[in-house]
């Protein structure tokens, strides 16, 4: 049975980019009626971030771990189990000062773990994410941000998840951008009617 992952990491109840990735959400269930959806929003749930007794437990042996450790690391589990459950990730992700919101980034740090979903090896890193796995990041920015442009390189948002989904494996990503969502009504009206042209036209 397919399953979708569906990451939003917007906290506002009118987000553009939650808005973009629940309209995918809804094509996928569409065409994958006895599909699995499992959401989360990282800003609403409360997504704990890395503590000292985390990161301790992270980088302990298996065979180690004691049974405080192992209570440490189910939270952890649970969200890496999610990801590697699912056929389909979808991220509603809004630009937040030139990159991503923090939660989106604790929810990061929870699944992308040595041992479980990438692993050093004498070569670099080894992603331990089964291949197949597709990625739609849904994105809403307050500029633009197109290659060859003089704000490109402002962009930390789109190079940083393309790296480090790819560490654990996850390199079939496609994004759709609203941009200029900070400007005129007209300029906002049109950055999200590209964005959605773009969506519609997505295979999922």
């Amino acid at each position: 049975m397919a399953t979708l992952l569906h990451i939003d990491s917007s906290p506002r109840a009118a987000s553009i980019s939650s808005q973009l990735a629940a309209a995918f959400v809804a094509k996928w269930k569409q065409q994958n009626p006895s599909g699995i959806v499992v959401h989360r929003n990282t800003s609403l749930d409360g997504i704990s971030y890395l503590d000292e007794a985390t990161v301790d437990a992270f980088f302990t042996p298996p065979a180690e771990l004691t049974a405080e450790q192992k209570r440490t690391l189910e939270y952890s589990d649970r969200l890496v189990d999610e990801l590697l459950a699912a056929d389909v990730l979808v991220l509603g992700v809004p630009m937040w000062n030139l990159s991503i919101p923090a939660s989106l980034k604790a929810w990061i740090d929870m699944i992308v773990r040595e041992g479980r979903t990438f692993a050093f090896t004498d070569a670099g890193v080894a992603p331990l994410v089964p291949p197949g796995k597709r990625v739609f990041v849904f994105s809403a920015r307050g500029g633009a941000y197109p290659a060859g442009s003089p704000l490109h390189a402002l962009d930390h948002q789109e190079p940083y998840l393309r790296a480090i989904l790819g560490v654990v494996g996850l390199t079939d990503v496609e994004f759709i951008h609203a941009e200029r969502q900070s400007e005129s009504a007209e300029a906002a009206a049109e950055g999200l009617a590209c964005a959605e042209r773009a969506l519609g036209q997505l295979v999922t």
